[in-house]
C-alpha cells in the first residue's frame, strides 16, 4: 500500500488541478461567506429587515457558525469535483494502464486513490475555512457580531468540516471508478448537486414522509456532520435533522458504497 499511496500523491502534487480548484474554492466560499455576513449582519443592526432572512430574525450568537458553514454548504461540490477527476482524468488520458501494470492489484490502487482524496478534501477543507472564517469573520466583526474565534465550539465545527470535505472528495473517486467517462462524470456531479438534490430538499420541507428521507440525502448528512448551514436555514425542514456522527456515517457509507460498486463493475473492464 506504501508504493501505491506514494504514487497517487505524486500523480495529485504534480498536476495543476489542486491549486486551480483550491483557488475557485477560496474564491467562491469567500465571495458567499462575505455576502451572507453583510446579509446577516445587516439585519442583526436593523438596517433591512428580518424578512430577508426568511421572515423571522436570527440570533446574534448563531450567525458566525451560519457565515462558517458556507465551506461546506457551498463548496463541497470542489472536492467532490477533484476526487471524481483522480481518476476519470487517469482513464482519459491512458495513465491508468501503466499503473495498474506496475501495480496489478486494482483494489490496493483505489484504495491508494482513497486515502490520497482524504487528505486532499481535508486540505481544501482548510482552505474554504479560511475563506470562510476569514471573510466572513471580518465582515460579521465590521457590523459589531463577535466572530466566536475563541469559541471551542466554533472550532470543533471547523473540524467536523474538514472531515466533511475529506468525506466528499472520497465520494467523489468512487464515482469516477463507476462513470469512468470524464465529461458524463462531471455532468452527473453537477446535476446532482446543484440541481437534483436542491430540488428534493425543498419538496422535503413540505411534506413530513419525504422530509424522514431527505435528511438522508448526501448535503442533507453533510450539513448534520458540520452542525449548521446556510441551505438548512433558507429552505426550512419538517423532520429532526441527523445528529452529527449520524451524517458523517451516511457520508462514509456513501463513499464506501459507491466506491465498491465502482470497483465490482467498471474498475475491474479491461482498459482498451
Amino acid at each position: 500500500m506504501i508504493p501505491a499511496i506514494r504514487v497517487e500523491w505524486r500523480k495529485l502534487v504534480t498536476t495543476r488541478i489542486w491549486w486551480v480548484l483550491g483557488i475557485v474554492l477560496f474564491g467562491y466560499v469567500a465571495f458567499t461567506s462575505a455576502l451572507f455576513g453583510g446579509l446577516f449582519g445587516a439585519i442583526s443592526t436593523g438596517a433591512i429587515g428580518p424578512e430577508a432572512a426568511g421572515g423571522e430574525a436570527i440570533p446574534t450568537e448563531g450567525l458566525p457558525p451560519l457565515v462558517y458553514s458556507t465551506v461546506t454548504a457551498v463548496g463541497y461540490v470542489i472536492p467532490l469535483i477533484l476526487g471524481t477527476l483522480s481518476v476519470t482524468g487517469e482513464v482519459r488520458h491512458g495513465t491508468l494502464t501503466p499503473t495498474f501494470l506496475a501495480i496489478p492489484s486494482r483494489a490496493r490502487v483505489l484504495v491508494a486513490k482513497v486515502v490520497i482524496m482524504l487528505v486532499a478534501g481535508a486540505g481544501l477543507g482548510v482552505v474554504g475555512l479560511v475563506a470562510s472564517m476569514g471573510v466572513g469573520g471580518v465582515v460579521l466583526a465590521g457590523f459589531g457580531i463577535d466572530p466566536q474565534l475563541g469559541d471551542p465550539e466554533t472550532w470543533a465545527m471547523a473540524g467536523r468540516a474538514v472531515l466533511a470535505m475529506a468525506l466528499w472528495a472520497a465520494i467523489g473517486v468512487g464515482i469516477g471508478s463507476l462513470i469512468q467517462n470524464q465529461i458524463a462524470a462531471v455532468v452527473v456531479v453537477i446535476a446532482f448537486t446543484q440541481f437534483v438534490e436542491p430540488i428534493l430538499r425543498t419538496a422535503s420541507a413540505f411534506w413530513e414522509p419525504a422530509a424522514q428521507v431527505g435528511r438522508f440525502l448526501p448535503g442533507a448528512a453533510s450539513d448534520a456532520l458540520v452542525g449548521s448551514s446556510v441551505y438548512a436555514m433558507f429552505t426550512g425542514a419538517s423532520a429532526e435533522a441527523l445528529l452529527w456522527w449520524q451524517g458523517g456515517l451516511v457520508l462514509a457509507a456513501l463513499a464506501v458504497v459507491v466506491s465498491v460498486v465502482g470497483w465490482a463493475t467498471a474498475w475491474r473492464r479491461d482498459i482498451t
